[in-house]
């Protein structure tokens, strides 16, 4: 029976909605999706279809799924898309633009030309630094024109990335601020320091989900599934490894004794089990 290693578990109690679990977990709860939206966009919004959580895409029939964290949509036909993320992998605007396109890509039906009918979308990310290094706690992105930046393009696509250590207090809603620290610290004792109702009635339901049986063996569930992902890719990396070094000894002994490039091929072939094509890209690619 293979040996796991031991990585480190936070229990469920003590996740903080910036965790994809418990953010996944939440945004089922529509009075906490409604909440957050209203406090992140400082009006009243009336979600018409429950939130969908984890959405994927897939980009192409050939390459990998895009989980889109969560889909949200008001009456009035907007759609919002929610993300968390706790390490910043250098990628967030580009990675906000393919989101755009994948879900652009969904709002109108096959063979529609009236393009006024895609909906009006507002993308979300919230993370536990400072994407663009100036202090804000929210930034907000609408296309305008270059030239003339009082002229707006219009097309109803609305990016913004919120940043839970900002330092700009005086220009930003104070409920704004209190949630972005609760995201970050989801607690009893954060709340109860909150003046927002909204983000108490958010910690009640909270508790609700991290001491509910099911939710917990979910959790445990989604835990092992990833500490078994982590092994497996330790596994494979380690026999890439092996395999790479018994390709370089087979290859060099090849050479020593002035072995033919179709002849070394062959061997390639038989010492290291690959394909004909692998191993002739493998030595063509190396042969001098």
């Amino acid at each position: 029976m293979p040996k796991y290693q031991k990585t480190t578990k936070k229990s469920l109690k003590d996740l903080n909605l910036l965790d994809r679990f418990l953010f996944a977990e939440a945004m089922e709860d529509p009075v906490i999706v409604q909440y957050m939206l209203e406090i992140i966009l400082g009006k009243e919004i009336t979600l018409k279809y429950p939130p969908q959580t984890e959405r994927e895409k897939r980009t192409s029939p050939l390459k990998r799924f895009v989980k889109l964290d969560v889909w949200a949509w008001d009456r009035e036909d907007v759609l919002y898309d929610a993300e968390v993320q706790k390490e910043d992998t250098k990628n967030f605007p580009k990675r906000s633009r393919l989101y755009q396109a994948l879900i652009d890509a969904k709002l109108l039906k096959p063979g529609e030309t009236d393009f006024n009918k895609m909906n009006t979308v507002f993308i979300i990310m919230i993370m536990p630094f400072d994407l663009f290094g100036e202090g804000l706690y929210q930034y907000t992105f609408e296309m305008r024109c270059k030239e003339r930046e009082g002229i707006a393009l219009g097309d109803k696509a609305v990016r913004i990335f919120l940043n839970t250590h900002g330092t700009n207090d005086g220009e930003v809603d104070p409920e704004l601020i209190e949630l972005l620290h609760y995201m970050e610290n989801t607690t009893e004792e954060v709340s109860s320091r909150c003046k927002s109702e909204k983000i108490k009635e958010m910690q009640r339901r909270i508790e609700e989900i991290k001491s509910s049986e099911e939710v917990g063996v979910r959790y445990m569930q989604a835990w092992e599934e990833k500490a078994l992902e982590r092994q497996k890719g330790r596994e494979e990396g380690k026999k890439e490894g092996e395999l790479a070094g018994k390709l370089e000894t087979v290859l060099e002994f090849c050479r020593e004794l002035g072995v033919s490039k179709e002849d070394t091929i062959i061997k390639i072939r038989e010492k290291c089990n690959l394909s004909e094509e692998d191993a002739r890209k493998y030595v063509e690619e190396r042969w001098e």
